[in-house]
């Protein structure tokens, strides 16, 4: 009886990414941008337990791997998209613009495509055990969501339409980019192993401290940045 329920552990923290992810696409929707960020972090710490879980019970599934991917894609991928999508719903568009502005929204789907992407490659490189080639798709969303919340313009013009294209095209090509990025699993405490960890960690404390809402995209950068200037795997 122990052993049955301790097998379905990993797999009830997975739902329960999955049902973030779907709370946060509401919130998303109905521009709550603030409850849609909340809710992908959330995603995010479920979905951090569910793979420490299994390995600690050593409760490892085809199911559990089909399902936690396709609770990442519904939490880090289309989540991120419809935040996207109604953030460009609501901001103005200039008079050359006018054309394609009841289309322009939908170019934020393809965060959640990529995003598929990338999960279906992490599934089968066997280059990504201990690091990453390519954005994770949890910092992905959690880049999108936290641009959203410390925007509560939601439509003033600090973001131009075309400069969120740009970026929908950047982050979509980093999440199936060949860039290898480090991981941020300690194998230890010490110094001499995870350096760059600490070294990042430290940044984004900063970060956040002073960049509050903003300084969780501005930390997503910031590891972008790092695994651009270190080139290696961490």
């Amino acid at each position: 009886m122990a052993n049955c329920i301790t097998r379905h552990i990993p797999n009830t923290l997975t739902c329960l990414n999955l049902f973030s992810g779907c709370v946060a696409a509401v919130m998303a929707f109905r521009a709550q941008y603030d409850w849609a960020l909340l809710f992908i972090v959330i995603g995010a710490v479920f979905d951090f337990f569910d793979g420490l879980a299994a390995r600690a019970l050593h409760a490892y599934s085809p199911l559990g791997k089909d399902l936690d991917s396709l609770a990442d894609d519904i939490s880090f991928g289309l989540a991120p998209s419809v935040v996207v999508f109604s953030l460009l719903q609501q901001m103005p568009y200039p008079d050359y613009m006018a054309a394609v502005a009841p289309y322009f929204p939908y170019s934020a789907f393809l965060i959640a495509v990529f995003s598929g992407l990338r999960l279906a490659k992490f599934n089968n490189d066997t280059r990504q055990t201990t690091s990453f080639i390519g954005l994770p798709v949890p910092a992905n969303a959690l880049f999108w969501a936290s641009l959203a919340a410390s925007c509560s313009w939601a439509g003033d013009g600090t973001l131009h339409p075309l400069l969120l294209l740009v970026l929908i095209g950047l982050s979509s090509w980093l999440l199936v980019s060949e860039i290898p990025m480090f991981s941020l699993k300690f194998k230890d405490l010490s110094w001499a192993h995870n350096k760059l960890r600490f070294v990042f960690l430290l940044v984004c404390v900063f970060l956040l401290a002073f960049l509050q809402v903003q300084g969780l995209a501005a930390c997503i950068v910031w590891y972008v940045l790092l695994s651009l200037l270190t080139g290696k795997k961490a």
